[in-house]
């Protein structure tokens, strides 16, 4: 009889939504935690029937099951770091912020608002529980929209994206990644604002539709780093090369853009 060869992860949290698509949400970053190296374990906060053609229906769970799926991990696991993606509404997010608030771990805040239509996803209340979570937040990370609607400041440059991300560190986060994605510039560039400085990251626009998950594969593979033990810098710049790889590589799947591919570059 062979005797077990157990093996020790550090573990990582997503709190997020699930998309029976798998290219977003809950599976996309369980997926990228694995590729970087962390063990990923999930507290779903929402269940949507979705492809890669669009969401047919969601169903948002209540506070309590979002609560007991938290304690049930934080009682059991040594979490070293958590991401939140999609939380729909005001009482989830303060339900995770008061949980994020007991745990010694770093943070990192998907705020998942706007829709790529540009629809606004959550209701004004949500929107302005966000204070709340991004007061126990080591790093948000928000595209351009999404700034904007913390912040009513609009990142179109370098100057207003950083005045964004300086604008959410007084709302109490330790860092902000303002993505920029949305705004028309080739190379695509990121900036990373800190109280003591900011970091510019750069990489090639890719021309695809299948982008969706990409700021999942983002905001967990940061988590999954910062997991392991680097540091946010270094989480950051390692987390962008590797949603690039994730986009320039995507799947193609079903009958819509399809979907992004977190194997494309893993380093485990």
């Amino acid at each position: 009889m062979k005797q077990a060869t157990p093996v020790s992860r550090p573990v990582a949290l997503t709190i997020a939504g699930s998309d029976s698509g798998g290219g977003a949400g809950i599976q996309a970053d369980l997926q990228s935690m694995t590729a970087r190296g962390a063990f990923g374990t999930s507290v779903v906060t929402a269940v949507t029937a979705q492809n890669t053609r669009g969401v047919e229906d969601t169903h948002v769970l209540p506070p309590y099951q979002v609560d007991a799926q938290y304690r049930a991990v934080a009682d059991d696991f040594d979490v070293q770091a958590v991401k939140t993606g999609m939380l729909a509404t005001a009482p989830i997010i303060e339900t995770v912020a008061d949980g994020l608030a007991d745990l010694a771990a770093p943070a990192v805040v998907d705020p998942v608002m706007v829709a790529a239509s540009g629809d606004r996803l959550l209701e004004p209340e949500a929107e302005a529980a966000y204070e709340s979570l991004l007061e126990q937040a080591t790093l948000v990370t928000p595209n351009a929209d999404e700034a904007a609607v913390l912040t009513s400041i609009e990142p179109t440059d370098r100057a207003s994206a950083v005045e964004a991300g300086e604008a959410l560190l007084d709302l109490g986060v330790d860092a902000a990644l303002i993505k920029g994605g949305h705004i028309d510039t080739d190379p695509v560039r990121d900036y990373l604002v800190t109280e003591e400085t900011t970091h510019t990251f750069e990489h090639a626009r890719i021309d695809t539709a299948a982008t969706h998950g990409s700021g999942c594969v983002l905001s967990s593979a940061i988590a999954g780093e910062l997991a392991c033990g680097a540091s946010l810098t270094d989480a950051v710049s390692d987390s962008v090369a590797f949603m690039e790889a994730a986009v320039r590589n995507h799947y193609d799947l079903g009958h819509g853009p399809g979907a992004v591919n977190p194997w494309a570059n893993r380093s485990n």
